[in-house]
């Protein structure tokens, strides 16, 4: 399997442990000193990003998001930085609702693992 579709199973990975609305899903996919920039702010650290993620499943229940039109910005053996729309559906205050926007990734490999250091999520 080549560096490019690794890298992209492990979007795809991301993506379903996401949409598992667990944060020990995802924690594994991140790197402990990541820094995230959503919409309500930058989260820097596992600690900070935990909280953040955690406040988002508990906002939006029942949440399906997607990774749609997946591009590869760069990639070498141990950093890639992918870009891509996302879309989001689910359920708040209990009334349906959606969104959709713009994600930058920067993902590393440390110890043999790719993981997650950086995410930017915009509309």
């Amino acid at each position: 399997m080549d560096l490019v579709t690794r890298l992209a199973a492990f979007m795809s990975w991301y993506e379903q442990a996401t949409n598992r609305h667990d944060f020990g899903e995802l924690a594994p996919l991140i790197a402990e000193d990541g820094t995230y920039w959503f919409s309500d702010g930058s989260h820097q650290g596992i600690d900070a990003i935990r909280a953040a993620v955690e406040k988002t499943f508990a906002t939006i229940l029942d949440e399906v998001y997607t990774i749609e039109g997946l591009e590869w910005v760069a990639v070498a053996d141990e950093l890639a930085v992918c870009r891509y729309r996302f879309r989001w559906s689910g359920t708040v205050g209990g009334e349906p609702a959606s969104g959709a926007g713009r994600g930058t990734n920067v993902i590393v490999k440390r110890d043999g693992t790719w993981k997650m250091l950086h995410e930017h999520l915009s509309r």
